[in-house]
C-alpha cells in the first residue's frame, strides 16, 4: 500500500504533463497579405470536427485600419463562412465532408497606404477548440481531474483521427487495386490489337506477294 502512495503522484504528474501535451493550445499563424491577390490556408480534417478560429489584422497605421475579405470552404466547395470588410472576426463550424478545408483572405477594395498587411490567425480543430473552462464550470471538476477529462478527449481524438487515417488507406488500397486491374487490362487489349494488327500484315504481304508470283 505504502508502494503505490508514492507512486500514485508521479503517475498522476505523468497523466498531466501528457494530457497537457496532447491538448496543446492553437499556434497563431501569421499572414501577409498583398496589396493584390489572395492568400489561403487549408488543412486537411474528417467529418464531424468542431473547427475555430479567430482572425485579426495587424496595422502599424494606428490612424487607418485596413479592412479584409474572408471566404472558408469544404472539400466540395460548399461555403462554410464568407465575410466583407472585416478587421477582426470568428469562424466556427463541425465538418460534415472529410478532406482539404480552406480559408481565403484578401484586402478589400483600395488599400490606402499600399504594400502587404499583416493577418493574425489562430486556428483549432477538435480537442483544441473545445471550451474546457465551460466544461469545468458544468461537470464541477477541476485541478488533476480535469486533466484526466482532457487526456480521455485527446485519446479519443487520436483513435478517431487513427480510424480515419485507416479508412482512407483502404480506400487508396481499393483505387489502387482497380487502377491496376485497369492498367492489365489495357496492356492485354494494347498486346492483343498488336498481334491482331501483325497478323493481318503478315496475311496481306503474302497475298500481295502471291498475286505478284514472287513466292
Amino acid at each position: 500500500m505504502e508502494h503505490w502512495r508514492m507512486i500514485l503522484p508521479s503517475f498522476l504528474l505523468i497523466l498531466t504533463l501528457l494530457a497537457t501535451d496532447l491538448v496543446r493550445p492553437s499556434h497563431a499563424i501569421w499572414l501577409n497579405l498583398p496589396s493584390t491577390g489572395t492568400k489561403c490556408v487549408s488543412e486537411e480534417i474528417h467529418s464531424n470536427v468542431v473547427v475555430l478560429a479567430d482572425y485579426v489584422v495587424i496595422s502599424e497605421n494606428y490612424t487607418y485600419a485596413p479592412t479584409i475579405s474572408v471566404k472558408v470552404t469544404s472539400p466540395y466547395g460548399n461555403n462554410l463562412h464568407q465575410k466583407e470588410n472585416q478587421t477582426i472576426g470568428q469562424f466556427a463550424f463541425t465538418t460534415a465532408e472529410a478532406g482539404n478545408h480552406l480559408a481565403c483572405f484578401w484586402i478589400d477594395g483600395h488599400h490606402q497606404g499600399g504594400g502587404d498587411v499583416s493577418l493574425n490567425l489562430e486556428w483549432r480543430t477538435g480537442i483544441s477548440a473545445k471550451d474546457w473552462e465551460s466544461v469545468a464550470k458544468k461537470e464541477k471538476i477541476e485541478g488533476v481531474e480535469l486533466e484526466l477529462v482532457k487526456l480521455e478527449g485527446a485519446v479519443k481524438a487520436i483513435h478517431e483521427n487513427l480510424l480515419y487515417l485507416k479508412n482512407r488507406e483502404a480506400e487508396m488500397r481499393t483505387v489502387s487495386e482497380k487502377t491496376n486491374g485497369r492498367v492489365a487490362w489495357f496492356s492485354i487489349m494494347s498486346l492483343g490489337v498488336c498481334i491482331l494488327a501483325s497478323a493481318i500484315q503478315l496475311w496481306y504481304l503474302k497475298r500481295f506477294f502471291h498475286k505478284k508470283k514472287l513466292i
